[in-house]
C-alpha cells in the first residue's frame, strides 16, 4: 500500500509545534510572515483567496501589511492544516465556526490614559474661560479703549 492510499488515521500524527511567537510590531510585511510562518510567499497569498478571515490591507504601493490578527490567523491556518490534518474546505469551516481561535496577544499600550484629576479639571475650566474671553464680539474691546 502506497503511502498516498493509507487512510489519514494510518498516517503519523505530526508532534505540535511550540506556540508561536509574534514580534511586538504592529504591521509585518508578507516575506516577514512567511519566514514567522515558514511558509513561502505564495502560500500566504493562497491562503488569502481561500480564508475569508485572512484580508491584510494593501498600501498604496499593493504591498500586503499584516497586522498582529492576521498573523495570527496564518498560525491558525497552518496549524489546522498541517497539525491537524483538515483540507481546505474543513479548516475555513473551523475558522468561520469559530470553534478554535488562537488568543492574540495583547499589544502594549501606546498611550496612557491620564485620569480625570482636579488638576487637569482646573486647567480644563482656565482653558475655557480664555477661549469665552478670545470669542467676544471686538466691539466690547474697542469701547473700553475709548
Amino acid at each position: 500500500m502506497s503511502r498516498d492510499q493509507r487512510p489519514r488515521s494510518a498516517r503519523k500524527p505530526k508532534t505540535p509545534s511550540p506556540e508561536p511567537v509574534i514580534p511586538d510590531k504592529v504591521y509585518f510585511r508578507i516575506g516577514e510572515v512567511s519566514v514567522l510562518a515558514q511558509t513561502k510567499p505564495y502560500v500566504l497569498r493562497y491562503w488569502e483567496t481561500e480564508f475569508p478571515t485572512l484580508r491584510p490591507a494593501k498600501t498604496r504601493s499593493g504591498h500586503r501589511v499584516y497586522q498582529r490578527k492576521d498573523v495570527a490567523a496564518v498560525f491558525e491556518i497552518k496549524r489546522l492544516l498541517y497539525e491537524e490534518g483538515f483540507t481546505i474546505e474543513g479548516a475555513r469551516k473551523q475558522l468561520t465556526a469559530g470553534l478554535r481561535t488562537m488568543p492574540v496577544p495583547e499589544q502594549k499600550q501606546l498611550f496612557r490614559s491620564f485620569p480625570e484629576t482636579p488638576g487637569l479639571q482646573g486647567i480644563q475650566r482656565e482653558l475655557q474661560s480664555i477661549l469665552t474671553m478670545l470669542s467676544r464680539k471686538p466691539t466690547v474691546m474697542k469701547e473700553k479703549e475709548k
